[in-house]
């Protein structure tokens, strides 16, 4: 199911029913991406994405690829998202290990899209106000950053189990290139 809702990263969400917090610093439109210390699965290099500046980033955030919805929503952005062009950055961001992302990667053949790991530290949820507070996994949502690195667009998807909108990300991103 695809949610059309949002809410605010360090409020609340939903699994089935059950509120769990979201804690950390909240993510706020127009200010910038806080810098945050991530892994690139492929280099296993820290990456902070407050300095990648100079490309849209389109950073779709999932607690584990484990599940179906994950793993929807990835295949969503790896597939239909070519129509990005290249000037959109497409990133995959979770808590999974750098391992079990690179499986699913090359079992999934979605190898054009960037995969970073919060697996560490969850420096990034934290400075995001993503961060589940009770489970420690990512806030199902999608975060646009302009090549100035502003945020945008954030999308928290209030029930966990449901896919954020995908395709109203994709051309919020489409539309920061004119």
């Amino acid at each position: 199911m695809i949610n059309q809702d949002t809410v605010n990263p360090g409020e609340t969400i939903t699994r089935k029913g059950q509120l769990m917090k979201l804690t950390g610093e909240p993510l706020v439109i127009g200010e910038a991406l806080p810098s945050s210390n991530l892994v690139d699965v492929g280099s296993m290099k820290t990456v902070d994405l407050s300095g990648q500046k100079g490309r849209i980033l389109f950073l779709s955030i999932v607690p584990s690829l484990e599940t179906k919805v994950c793993e929807a929503q990835t295949h969503f952005l790896g597939e239909q998202g070519n129509s990005l062009g290249a000037s959109i950055k497409r990133i995959t961001t979770r808590r999974d290990t750098p391992m079990a992302q690179m499986r699913f990667a090359k079992e999934a053949w979605l190898t054009d899209i960037q995969y970073l790991s919060d697996y560490r530290t969850g420096d990034f949820g934290i400075k995001t106000g993503l961060l589940i507070d009770d489970n420690r996994l990512l806030a199902r949502s999608v975060v646009i950053v302009d090549k100035e690195g502003i945020v945008r667009y954030i999308q928290v998807v209030p029930e966990i189990t449901n896919l954020p909108n995908m395709e109203k990300a994709f051309k919020i991103a489409i539309d920061l290139l004119k």
